[in-house]
C-alpha cells in the first residue's frame, strides 16, 4: 500500500514541477539564437518581396502609364478639333493635305503660340487642352510624345512615346515584330520600339 499512496504524490509533484519549469522558461523570453533566426527569416522574406516588386520598374511603369494617358488625351483633343473645325490643327483649312510627318510634340509646329498646334488646342484656340497639360508635356524632363498621320481619308492618327518600363517595352517589341497596320509609322519600330496609340 505504501507504493500506491506514493504514486499520486509523485505525480502531483511532477505536475507542479512541470508547471513551475514552464512558467519559468516563458518568463525568461526568447533566447538570442531564436531572435537571430527570426530576424534572418524576416530579412530573407523582405529581400524576396522587394525583388518581386522591383520599385524602379514600378516607377517606370507609372511614368509610362502617364505618357499613355497623355497620348490618349492629345488624340482626343485633336479628334475633337477635327470634328469641330473640319480640318486638323496642323493644316489651315479643310482642302489641305492632312498628313503629318513624324513630329515631336513641343518643337517647331507644336509651339503653344496661337499659330502652333498646341496653341490651337489650348486656351489660344478651341480650349480642348488645359494650359497645365500643354506645359507639362512640353516641359523639360518629360518623356517626348511623337505624332504621325499619313495622308488620306480614314488613316489613323498615332501618338507614340519611348517606353521606360520592361512591360511597356515588351508590348512595343511584340507589336513591332507582328503585322502592322498599313498606316502605322515606320519610325516607331527600330532601335527603340515605341509604344503607339491610334
Amino acid at each position: 500500500m505504501k507504493i500506491a499512496s506514493k504514486l499520486p504524490l509523485d505525480r502531483e509533484f511532477w505536475l507542479v514541477n512541470t508547471e513551475y519549469v514552464m512558467k519559468k522558461s516563458l518568463a525568461q523570453g526568447f533566447t538570442l539564437i531564436e531572435l537571430l533566426i527570426v530576424i534572418a527569416v524576416l530579412g530573407i522574406l523582405a529581400v524576396a518581396v522587394l525583388s518581386a516588386i522591383n520599385p524602379i520598374e514600378q516607377i517606370n511603369r507609372s511614368r509610362d502609364t502617364g505618357s499613355r494617358s497623355d497620348s490618349e488625351q492629345l488624340i482626343g483633343a485633336i479628334d475633337r478639333f477635327y470634328a469641330t473645325k473640319g480640318y486638323y490643327p496642323w493644316t489651315s483649312g479643310a482642302n489641305q493635305d492632312d498628313d503629318l510627318a513624324w513630329s515631336t510634340v513641343g518643337s517647331g509646329l507644336w509651339t503653344t503660340s496661337s499659330g502652333g498646334v498646341l496653341g490651337q488646342l489650348s486656351s489660344g484656340g478651341t480650349q480642348e487642352l488645359k494650359s497645365s497639360f500643354t506645359d507639362r508635356i512640353t516641359g523639360p524632363g518629360y518623356n517626348n510624345l511623337f505624332v504621325y498621320k499619313s495622308a488620306g481619308q480614314g488613316n489613323s492618327l498615332y501618338v507614340c512615346f519611348i517606353p521606360r518600363s520592361g512591360a511597356f517595352e515588351s508590348d512595343s517589341t511584340t507589336r513591332c515584330s507582328g503585322t502592322l497596320p498599313p498606316d502605322f509609322p515606320a519610325e516607331a519600330c527600330g532601335t527603340a520600339d515605341m509604344s503607339c496609340l491610334p
